[in-house]
């Protein structure tokens, strides 16, 4: 790279935020970051302006915005605070930024997303439900606008290195018979099914491997992540769901496997650490450092394999079965999900109800395709006020 690249980073507060930070660090010569984001965590954010010195700022919520304005002139730091959901799209599509962190979660990273999309920057995806609630409408914008698109997910990114070479903007499929997406299982792998419905919050949040935010580590427990990222993975790699196979394996050492019709199976490795996809993103197709210990192969010893069961895992096959329904059913997927996660993390339903949640939603959803993002939004509003209503009369 010849000249430092401007970068904005969605959802700077949160892990993949803190990370990316992280691995910028390590190349101060290479990138300078241009905007952060968040949405109410004033203290964090303030904390990082004053380490970066960003040109913009951005707060979703009004009075945290007018809090951070006042920290920040009170420190003489000359970052310019901006406000509101707007701001988000007004800093993602800046000219002096090159790549945009889309680290933003949930239905909330949706607009600003397209928006980098459409400005044809690199868009480093962390925010999977932008694919699956908007899969056609996003990758058409990708391919019309010259924008590049790689995956942060540290599976998808696993996939994406492990798949031929990038030929006029796409990954050619020739010779791939299937893609092998791992996951750790969670918290509860092996926990009688009888006790699942005993889950606390707390139990669901504590990742036996990575380090993530709450909703996040929920959804790993239910495995609806992986759903998610089943969908994610068939707009970003234009195969159907059947050609993606979801695969146990608790060590979280392969991040994912391509297979191929000569017999090859293709693989990355390494240890959990999100700040290997992010560097790869950064640097593709160089690669750099990330401050990431490297794999002891001898020390992991033992790698472990298994197929997922439905009834543990019922996210997972409602995620499949939305796929192949296609459209709206996936964006009421999501919001149905977002909406169940919420109310097990304040104790409103059980665990075992999540999926009964989004069941519902998914019978009330209507057949087809959105062509525009007003149909998206409408969908998730509707599914939205479905799921609110069912979890009102669990």
């Amino acid at each position: 790279m010849n000249s430092s690249r401007g970068i904005c980073i969605l959802g700077s507060t949160g892990t993949i935020g803190v990370n990316t930070l992280d691995v910028l660090a390590r190349h101060p010569q290479q990138f300078h970051v241009v905007a952060l984001s968040a949405n109410r965590n004033v203290s964090k954010l303030e904390e990082q302006c004053l380490s970066v010195k960003p040109r913009f700022a951005v707060m979703v919520d009004e009075d945290a915005a007018e809090q951070l304005r006042q920290r920040l002139k009170n420190t003489g730091c000359e970052t310019e605070v901006l406000s509101g959901k707007q701001a988000l799209e007004e800093i993602a599509v800046l000219p002096e930024v090159d790549y945009v962190m889309a680290a933003i979660v949930g239905a909330a990273g949706l607009l600003p997303n397209l928006a980098a999309a459409k400005a044809g920057k690199r868009v480093m995806l962390a925010n999977k439900e932008s694919l699956v609630m908007s899969g056609k409408v996003f990758m058409d914008a990708v391919h019309d606008n010259g924008a590049e698109l790689l995956p942060i997910d540290s599976e998808h990114n696993a996939i994406f290195q492990s798949m031929p070479a990038l030929i006029n903007g796409m990954q050619q499929k020739k010779g791939v018979t299937k893609i092998l997406l791992t996951a750790s299982g969670g918290p509860f792998r092996t926990l009688e099914l009888e006790k699942l419905h005993e889950v606390t919050p707390e139990q669901a949040v504590a990742h036996p491997n990575w380090v993530m935010g709450q909703k996040i580590s929920v959804d790993s427990a239910t495995m609806m992540n992986k759903g998610l990222e089943v969908i994610e993975a068939c707009w970003l790699f234009d195969v159907p769901e059947d050609q993606i196979q979801v695969v146990i394996h608790p060590e979280s050492m392969i991040h994912s496997m391509v297979s191929y019709n000569d017999g090859s199976v293709l693989a990355q490795l390494g240890n959990p650490d999100m700040r290997t996809p992010i560097a790869y993103s950064l640097g593709f197709p160089e690669r750099i450092d990330s401050g990431v210990e490297q794999l002891d192969i001898f020390k992991v010893a033992q790698l472990n394999f298994a197929k997922p069961d439905y009834e543990r895992y019922p996210c997972l096959k409602l995620a499949y079965a939305a796929h192949h329904i296609g459209g709206y059913a996936t964006i009421a997927l999501n919001a149905a999900n977002e909406l169940a996660v919420e109310s097990f993390l304040k104790r409103q339903i059980g665990f075992t109800d999540i999926p009964l949640v989004i069941e519902k939603a998914l019978e009330e959803a209507p057949a087809g395709t959105p062509e525009v993002i007003d149909d998206i939004l409408a969908q998730d509003s509707a599914s939205r006020i479905t799921a609110t209503t069912f979890i009102n009369r669990l």
